[in-house]
């Protein structure tokens, strides 16, 4: 009974990524949804994508002055008002906003450290997000505002081990939940950083995800509540390899163990969908579910992908390389 139990969902529901044509054929990496008919995404060569009918026409165009920038990280906030966020060393990491639908875009922050190096961008509200780097001076970079990205301020953290820092890969390693959580993943020494009090202090956990190179550690991380969360992750060189990938927590991220099951190789992104304990990770070799809170998954699509953000049953994308950009349902 327990078993048929687990295969039920899995059995009734049916789960695919829909290819949408994006107009670009830049690399994304950047995803943000405000709901299921308004998203925007972001990637190479200061691209920036929107659409408001679901993804049945997509807006493709570039930040003008940014056209050499690699966009990771994007968060929007309505049809006409998104955040983006630039990669690369010094001031080749930048924050940009728009609010006038992609139209104008004006410079808000450049990173003022030529050691820095800017990995991805969240918001609790329109006033108070959330940018993380990698380490300067042996302290991985938080930096948080509180007037909608105007202004920047850094934030103490614990000691980083080594070059430890976050995987600009998906915009997903950083996790918000309610109005003051945030949970970190990092690379190469794959721990969780979790901050209650808007990213002011910090206490640092380890993980048993992989972490045996400079290519792995935590790729993203998720929460479906205040206790149950999942870090996905593994070996970005070698994507085929399911070895350590996944770890998942029920006290709010101060311990984290390995389930039972996996996805069945690197990936680059998890989300929770709401609604039921269904989990979905991506990454370069392929995409997985999960009907069980991440305790089991099953493989559903080969296609390669970086970043995904999920809405409803019939209301999630993901992209990836070359401008790819399709649609989720589970039917």
């Amino acid at each position: 009974m327990k078993l048929l139990a687990v295969l039920l969902p899995s059995l009734l529901f049916a789960q695919s990524w829909t290819p949408q044509t994006s107009n670009t054929t830049a690399s994304l990496r950047g995803v943000s949804a405000v709901n299921d008919q308004v998203v925007w995404a972001s990637g190479s060569g200061g691209t920036f994508l929107r659409t408001a009918d679901g993804g049945e026409t997509w807006q493709s165009g570039r930040i003008a002055g940014a056209e050499r920038l690699d966009f990771r990280a994007i968060h929007a906030f309505d049809e006409r008002t998104a955040i983006v966020v630039s990669i690369g060393n010094g001031d080749s990491s930048r924050v940009y906003k728009t609010t006038d639908g992609g139209a104008t875009w004006k410079l808000l922050f450049t990173n003022p450290d030529a050691k820095g190096f800017f990995d991805g961008v969240a918001f609790w509200d329109r006033q108070h997000g959330i940018i993380a780097g990698d380490p300067v001076d042996g302290q991985i970079v938080i930096l948080t505002t509180d007037d909608g990205g105007e202004h920047w301020q850094r934030q103490k953290m614990p000691p980083a081990i080594g070059n430890e820092g976050a995987f600009a890969a998906s915009n997903t390693s950083l996790a918000l939940l309610g109005a003051h959580d945030v949970w970190l993943g990092t690379s190469s020494v794959a721990r969780v950083f979790h901050s209650g009090d808007n990213g002011r202090t910090w206490t640092v956990v380890e993980t048993p995800v992989r972490n045996d190179g400079n290519s792995a550690g935590i790729f993203s991380v998720a929460f479906s509540d205040g206790q149950h969360g999942i870090v996905v992750g593994g070996d970005y060189a070698k994507d085929k390899e399911d070895t350590r990938n996944i770890a998942v927590t029920s006290d709010g991220g101060r311990t984290w163990t390995a389930p039972a099951g996996h996805p069945a190789g690197f990936r680059s992104a998890v989300a929770f969908l709401a609604g039921g304990q269904i989990w979905v990770a991506t990454g370069t070799s392929g995409s997985d579910i999960s009907f069980d809170g991440g305790v089991t998954w099953k493989n559903f699509d080969s296609a390669s992908y970086n970043a995904l953000v999920l809405v409803s049953r019939q209301a999630g994308w993901a992209v990836g390389g070359r401008g790819r950009v399709a649609r989720f349902t589970l039917q």
